[in-house]
C-alpha cells in the first residue's frame, strides 16, 4: 500500500497546500526521509535528480519553523548554483502557502540590500548559495545564532564546484546543536567525509541504484554528426519532430551564444543562460522559457541542475559533457516527478571516447539515430 503524506505525519496547513499543487502522493525519496528528519533525526539522502528532493528536506523544515518563534532565522539551505536556489525557494513558499512562514533567497548577481534585509527581519528561512553567504558574513550582516536546520542540497555539485572550503567555513559559524539533512545525487568520498565532519548518527537513505541511472520515463538517442553540422541538424530536428519545447545543452559560453544567435536568426524563440549572463537576464530567460515565450533555452551546464519546468519533452545534448554525470543532470530537466521525455545527443568523432564513457555510467547503449538529410554546406 502507498504511503500519503498524511500517513507521513505532514501538518494539515502542509497537507492543503499539497493539495493545491497537486502533489498526491510521497516519491520514494520523500517517503524515505520525511519520517526521520521529523523526528529530528540527521539525514543523508542519495536520491537522483527529478524524485522530489525539495519537498523531502522542505516539508519537515516547514512543519518544524511552524511550531518556532517568527522573526528569527531558523533555517539554511545551501544550493551550488543561483538557479536552484531560486527554485528551492519558490517551492518552499509554495509549500508555505496558508503560513505565515517566510523564505528569502540569497546569492550574487543582484544587489546586497533586499539580502541584508531578509537577514535583518529575521526571515525564517534562507536558500543560499555559499559564495554570497559568506561575503554577507564578511559584512557582519547575517544572524546565523537561531539556525537550527542546516541543509546542503546537491552537495556533490558543491563538490564539483569547488564549494566543499566554503561549505565548511559556514557550517562552522552554525550553533553545534542542529539538525543537518545532507542530499545528493551521488556520494563520492569526499562528500561521505563531509558527512562524518558535520552530520551525527545520520538515517541513511539510498533510493537511486549505485549508478548514475537516469530517470526512467526517459528515452534517449544520438546522432553521429560532424562538428561543424550540429547547428544545421537542431534546425533539421526543429523543423521536422514536433520540438515544441527544448533545452540544449553546449560545452561553452562561447557556443551557447553562438546557438542562441542562430536560432533567433532564424525566427526560432530562444535564448540561453550561462555564466557571463547577469542574473536579471538569467531569471528573464528561464522565465520566459517556463511561460512558453521561448522553444529553445540553450544553457552551460550551470543550468544543468535548478532548473524544473514541467512538461519538458526535450533535452539536446548539442555537445557531449566531458563528464559523464553531466549527462545524467542534463538529461533529468526532463522526465521530471515521474512524466516522460527524451534526451537527443549529437555525437561528433572527437567526442566518441566521451559518449562511450556515459553509456557505461548510465549502463546502457544508447540508440544511434539516422542522420536526416542536411542542406549542403555553403
Amino acid at each position: 500500500m502507498t504511503a500519503t503524506f498524511d500517513a507521513l505525519g505532514v501538518q494539515p496547513v502542509l497537507l492543503r497546500a499539497l493539495r493545491d499543487l497537486n502533489f498526491t502522493e510521497p516519491t520514494p525519496v520523500q517517503e524515505a526521509a520525511i519520517p526521520p528528519a521529523l523526528e529530528g533525526r540527521d539525514v543523508l539522502a542519495s536520491a537522483q535528480t527529478g524524485t522530489g528532493k525539495t519537498a523531502a528536506f522542505g516539508l519537515p523544515i516547514l512543519q518544524k519553523v511552524l511550531a518556532l518563534p517568527r522573526g528569527r532565522t531558523h533555517v539554511l539551505i545551501l544550493a551550488p548554483t543561483r538557479e536552484l536556489a531560486a527554485q528551492i525557494c519558490q517551492h518552499l513558499q509554495a509549500m508555505a502557502r496558508g503560513t505565515d512562514i517566510r523564505v528569502a533567497a540569497i546569492f550574487g548577481g543582484v544587489g546586497f540590500r533586499p539580502q541584508i534585509t531578509a537577514f535583518a527581519r529575521g526571515t525564517e528561512i534562507i536558500v543560499a548559495c555559499p559564495g554570497r553567504l559568506l561575503d554577507l558574513m564578511a559584512q557582519k550582516v547575517t544572524r546565523l545564532g537561531d539556525i537550527s536546520i542546516f541543509v546542503l542540497d546537491e552537495a556533490d555539485r558543491m563538490l564539483d564546484m569547488g564549494f566543499l572550503p566554503n561549505v565548511r567555513r559556514i557550517a562552522a559559524a552554525l550553533p553545534a546543536k542542529r539538525q543537518t539533512l545532507f542530499f545528493s545525487a551521488t556520494v563520492a568520498p569526499e562528500i561521505e567525509k563531509l558527512s562524518r565532519e558535520l552530520l551525527h548518527d545520520p538515517v541513511r537513505v539510498a533510493t537511486a541504484p549505485p549508478k548514475a541511472t537516469t530517470a526512467e520515463g526517459i528515452t534517449h538517442r544520438a546522432y553521429t554528426v560532424d562538428q561543424n553540422r550540429k547547428t544545421e541538424l537542431l534546425m533539421k530536428l526543429l523543423e521536422d519532430n514536433g520540438i515544441y519545447s527544448a533545452i540544449a545543452f553546449t560545452r561553452t559560453k562561447a557556443r551557447a551564444n553562438r546557438l542562441a544567435l542562430h536560432l533567433e536568426k532564424h525566427r526560432i524563440a530562444a535564448d540561453r543562460i550561462h555564466g557571463d549572463r547577469s542574473q536579471a537576464q538569467r531569471t528573464r530567460a528561464l522565465d520566459q522559457f517556463k511561460r512558453g515565450k521561448l522553444r529553445v533555452l540553450v544553457a552551460t551546464d550551470v543550468a544543468a541542475r535548478g532548473i524544473d519546468v514541467h512538461e519538458l519533452g526535450h533535452v539536446v545534448n548539442f555537445d557531449v559533457p566531458m563528464v559523464p554525470a553531466d549527462y545524467v543532470h542534463r538529461v533529468g530537466r526532463t522526465a521530471r516527478a515521474q512524466a516522460t521525455g527524451e534526451a537527443i545527443t549529437f555525437v561528433s568523432r572527437e567526442e566518441e571516447p566521451l559518449f562511450r564513457d556515459i553509456e557505461k555510467v548510465v549502463g546502457r547503449r544508447i540508440d544511434r539515430a539516422k542522420l536526416p538529410v542536411l542542406p549542403s554546406p555553403n
